[in-house]
């Protein structure tokens, strides 16, 4: 096989959820295919595999599209639109293309009307009514009956055409000729409607993810020209106007101005930047001139980022999507055996009318799709998503906006958690001959080649000192410190740890405070404070999650434990374990994992990797730009807000909420309609309401999600 290749192809006109789950699945057979997931709330689907296959599937996807419902075009994405539109008419074009529908309800009404009217009444209605109303039937419900037609010459059978074709000819058959147009008519109005409102629910979503800017402002030579973003190197400049979108990552050459950047962060507030800072495509440039040079290609772009991580959420579906899609395959079936039942086992067992039996036969089979639950419920759980992407909240999927439900542990990262992270040296005090400026001098020259944030801050304090010669040699050890070998003499920078397993004697130290302590061959040195101090969201993340009935909550760290024990003190933060490597800390959360619930940990996404990847749910923290972040975790954060966690808890709740809403009232009125319809108190036209109708009230439903 040729080298593997993803590929997304747009899906323009396609309403019907069932149609959906059966483009997936015919697509799926395609030869050279590994994976195939068609998204109906974003109306894509995605294939993976042969590279040439991949590359060429619009005319096999038309193909397989045309036989299963009209009116869907196909085509590869194209990458360089702003954003994938949806098919909008005007008013005068929607007519136009349901014109047939329009001179079909009018020939009804006359027909209507002619029956009503005494002069009609005679020999001359009967040999008139029959040729009016099968007008009126063949221009209404053509695309129902020429679909069940393929439909049935393919053997799918338990389709919404074949059961709506089947049910109005039924009504032909026993002279129930008002009604079987009646319904027909009114099945393809709400129709009409219902791809309205899942085209107005699939807008409102993607309006959620308008963060990407059309067109960047290119400095070439003299000019300014205005090109796609896709087009622009790293390392070009750019000028972004007041008003304009940031197109994409860089740094501040020239001009100081307020950012907005509640479209990545679900902040409201703005934020000042100037010469120097750094700035991420989708923030909103809101009053003065800014000059940018590209530090990032578009595709590795935040935007970029976020829209395929919130597009693509949808492939990984929740439980309840599944189990809706399993539900619906034996559904279907289920409820046309339950009308067989009835048309044939009331007349053979009590001798009673057949065409009464018959008629309400027909009334289970217009109630027997399942489109409400189909197509509500995946854009209900990408609303979800929306919505949490809205408020600086990236999840990877409905599975995981689910699972949120079921947390009832949240495991914390001390530093750079629930602390600022901004570390600072608060005291040095020196048990040597060496003064402490030299100490935090060495302490300096030993911590150099480290990244920690207490390495920074100890190198920051220190200004200036020596740097390492050639011949140094420097060891990073895991969750202790570091061991340096300069001018020939070993030094040990580190924690209590550290120094107990090389044997050295210290004076412990037990303020609330980081301690790296310092020895020179076997000798200890001294110690250096180290100052964190806790974030003011904190306390109210903290409080929100108490107000939430979440109070197994736990904060893990490697720092020593009178410094986890003030922290967790004053957070209300009831367990704590300190001093824990990073293997200690994985240990620590299998230990914690159990069967009843879920356990969420949250982290900064770069250091804490292993134990994102090892509970139930990871949730990395202040991941604004990181793609280490937003590679480990499974909930996303995009500002160090601790709080936002609440915030993920309470979307995923509505949207359990929202979604359970529909999935009741669904069957419930479906199962009302069929039970009265059994003692000949339900027609057709409950009939078409328990389905068209709800699958409306369902759609309608979901999109409160949005106004949230």
């Amino acid at each position: 096989m040729d080298k593997e290749k993803q590929e997304e192809y747009q899906i323009d006109g396609l309403s019907c959820a069932n149609c959906a789950l059966k483009i997936e699945k015919e697509a799926q057979k395609i030869e050279g295919l590994d994976n195939v997931e068609l998204n109906f709330a974003a109306s894509t689907i995605n294939v993976s595999g042969d590279s040439k296959r991949v590359s060429n599937l619009e005319q096999e996807l038309q193909k397989i599209s045309d036989r299963i419902e009209s009116g869907i075009k196909i085509k590869k994405q194209d990458n360089n639109k702003e954003k994938k539109e949806l098919n909008v008419f005007s008013l005068k074009e929607y007519l136009w293309i349901k014109k047939d529908l329009i001179i079909g309800a009018i020939i009804f009404f006359v027909a209507l009307s002619i029956s009503y009217t005494d002069y009609f009444r005679a020999d001359f209605w009967p040999n008139l009514s029959l040729p009016l109303y099968l007008s009126a039937y063949l221009l209404i419900g053509w695309p129902v009956l020429r679909a069940a037609l393929r439909n049935i010459g393919r053997g799918q059978l338990f389709d919404e055409n074949f059961l709506m074709t089947i049910a109005t000819l039924g009504a032909f058959a026993i002279n129930e000729y008002p009604e079987a147009v009646a319904v027909m008519l009114f099945y393809m109005i709400g129709e009409l409607f219902q791809e309205r409102a899942v085209n107005d629910s699939r807008r409102s979503i993607k309006d959620l993810m308008d963060i990407k800017a059309e067109y960047a402002n290119l400095i070439k030579g003299d000019e300014i020209i205005q090109v796609d973003p896709e087009k622009i190197e790293v390392g070009a400049q750019i000028v972004v106007k007041a008003g304009e979108k940031i197109p994409l990552d860089g740094k501040i050459i020239s001009g100081s101005s307020a950012l907005e950047t509640s479209a990545l962060t679900g902040e409201s507030l703005p934020r000042e930047v100037e010469s120097g800072d750094e700035v991420l495509s989708g923030m909103v440039n809101l009053n003065q001139l800014l000059t940018i040079e590209v530090t990032k290609e578009y595709n590795q772009s935040t935007v970029k980022k976020i829209l395929d991580l919130v597009e693509n959420a949808s492939s990984k579906k929740a439980k309840t999507e599944k189990f809706i899609t399993k539900f619906s395959r034996y559904y279907t079936p289920f409820v046309v055996g339950i009308a067989f039942l009835v048309a044939v086992l009331p007349p053979l067992l009590t001798g009673a009318a057949f065409n009464t039996w018959f008629y309400r036969a027909l009334i289970f089979l217009v109630v027997s799709c399942p489109c409400a639950l189909v197509i509500s419920i995946p854009l209900g759980f990408f609303g979800g998503i929306g919505l949490a992407s809205k408020n600086g909240i990236l999840v990877k999927g409905g599975n995981y906006l689910e699972a949120l439900n079921s947390v009832d542990k949240i495991v914390f990262d001390k530093t750079g958690t629930l602390t600022k992270g901004s570390f600072e040296v608060a005291e040095v005090k020196s048990h040597s001959s060496y003064s402490a400026d030299e100490l935090l001098n060495l302490a300096a020259e030993i911590e150099q080649f480290s990244n920690h944030p207490i390495a920074l801050s100890i190198i920051d304090a220190a200004g200036s000192f020596e740097n390492h010669s050639s011949n140094s040699q420097y060891e990073e050890i895991s969750g202790a410190g570091i061991k340096a070998k300069l001018n020939g003499k070993t030094y040990l920078a580190g924690n209590k740890r550290l120094m107990e397993n090389n044997n050295i004697k210290l004076e412990d130290h037990e303020k609330n405070a980081t301690v790296v302590y310092l020895a020179e061959e076997g000798n200890y040195l001294g110690h250096i404070l180290i100052s964190d101090q806790i974030k003011e969201d904190s306390y109210e993340a903290i409080k929100k999650l108490k107000a939430m009935n979440i109070t197994n909550i736990t904060m893990l760290t490697g720092d020593n434990d009178s410094t986890a024990q003030d922290v967790a003190f004053k957070l209300g933060i009831n367990h704590y374990y300190a001093e824990l490597l990073p293997d200690q800390k994985i240990e620590k959360i299998e230990s914690l994992l159990d069967k009843k619930g879920k356990l969420a940990f949250v982290g900064d996404g770069i250091n804490d990797a292993p134990v994102l990847a090892r509970s139930d749910l990871g949730i990395a923290m202040g991941a604004l730009g990181s793609d280490a972040a937003i590679e480990a975790a499974d909930i996303v954060l995009m500002t160090d807000e601790p709080s936002k966690i609440a915030t993920a808890l309470e979307i995923a709740k509505k949207t359990k909420r929202v979604v359970w809403q529909n999935i009741v009232m669904a069957l419930s009125i479906k199962a009302i309609v069929m039970i009265l319809s059994v003692f000949g108190l339900a027609s057709m036209w409950a009939a078409v309401f328990a389905d068209v109708g709800v699958a409306l009230m369902a759609l309608f439903n979901v999109m409160r999600i949005l106004k949230s």
